[in-house]
């Protein structure tokens, strides 16, 4: 069987690497990745790849950034004679970034099926351009391997045929629970000083400038109570040196570089609780027991609200602040196993991959 898997973000790695190392069990399986450079720092990306223990990627398209339109349309003419090169008989594609539209529409064109990692979570939020690479992604995948009950039915709802969509389980979850140990072991905390591990990088809300600098402000107030740590994305970096607030941090308020898988697992695992606006977190979170505050209105990943630790309080400054005082005061949310996040998911795509390509 010849596969060929695509990864862009930093997010896929961690979903692309027990999918290859469960594929890699079988005899007579050929894998090919590719990264697109869609999110490219050179040491980062190795340091991830290394941590990960993934192989190095085979072909590197290297189209770096730019708006969606020109990075999607990148992608689009640098893959397609990679695709045609290698041939493979089922092209994977994992989560919800522009690699992921951009190589499920090279494949379309070139009648190669797509298998789509992460498929049928929704926010129903189009001004998202995550959902509209989700929808077109579904749509025209061959097989959709599903995290949760609930993308199952969005599926179909949405008209997608019952034998292409396969609930498997979360693959990011089975590079957590692989990792795990190896994190506290490598990154453990050298007190026992508790904190707010914090995440934000949608445009959504670091471009607001003036929401920026409220929400500042109120992690600035809540480290007079205990520390908040901050690994800072790039872009959210810039707008805080718009704002003039680069020396905000202080000893309290430590804002850092991003951070490596490990060291940022190990981080999650230790935190009094979490404020983030990303996806992957609030599943993470979820598995881990940690109580996780999220700055958005929706979320694709319902199941981390109804039966995990997240709690969606949008944009609401006053409401960020009445939540976190709650779950510091003891009243944390508690969770409940979700369904098949084993740490197994990874085996169950390739199980099933093998079964449907044989030759």
């Amino acid at each position: 069987m010849n596969v060929l898997h695509v990864v862009g973000a930093r997010p896929n790695f961690m979903k692309a690497a027990p999918v290859l190392a469960a594929l890699a069990k079988f005899a007579g399986v050929r894998q090919t990745l590719v990264h697109t450079g869609q999110h490219y720092d050179a040491s980062m990306s190795k340091t991830f790849f290394q941590e990960l223990e993934m192989p190095d990627a085979d072909v590197n398209l290297e189209v770096g950034s730019g708006s969606h339109a020109q990075q999607t349309a990148a992608i689009i003419s640098r893959l397609e004679p990679v695709v045609t090169e290698h041939n493979p008989e089922v092209v994977l594609v994992y989560g919800d970034v522009n690699s992921t539209l951009a190589s499920a529409l090279v494949c379309s064109k070139l009648e190669i099926p797509v298998a789509h990692v992460e498929a049928g979570l929704r926010s129903r939020d189009r001004s998202m351009p995550e959902e509209i690479n989700r929808l077109l992604t579904d749509q025209i995948s061959e097989l959709l391997f599903t995290p949760s009950k609930d993308a199952d039915e969005n599926l179909r709802l949405e008209g997608i045929a019952g034998e292409k969509i396969h609930l498997v389980g979360n693959v990011m979850i089975d590079t957590l629970v692989r990792l795990l140990s190896r994190a506290e072991h490598e990154h453990s905390q050298s007190s026992s000083e508790r904190y707010v591990l914090v995440t934000l990088h949608r445009p959504s809300n670091v471009d607001d400038l003036p929401w920026l600098r409220r929400m500042l402000a109120a992690l600035s107030h809540l480290s007079d109570d205990l520390a908040v740590v901050f690994p800072v994305h790039p872009r959210t970096r810039q707008h805080i040196a718009d704002l003039g607030l680069s020396t905000l941090g202080n000893g309290r308020l430590r804002l850092m570089e991003p951070k490596p898988y490990l060291e940022f697992l190990a981080l999650e695992r230790g935190a009094a609780l979490v404020i983030t606006d990303s996806g992957g977190i609030q599943e993470e979170t979820t598995f881990l027991g940690i109580p996780c505050v999220t700055v958005r209105e929706n979320t694709e990943r319902p199941v981390t609200v109804t039966m995990g630790t997240n709690v969606l309080v949008g944009r609401d400054i006053t409401r960020l602040n009445k939540e976190v005082g709650r779950i510091l005061s003891g009243k944390v949310k508690k969770s409940s196993a979700v369904p098949l996040w084993d740490g197994h998911a990874g085996d169950r795509i390739a199980a099933i991959l093998t079964s449907v390509y044989k030759h």
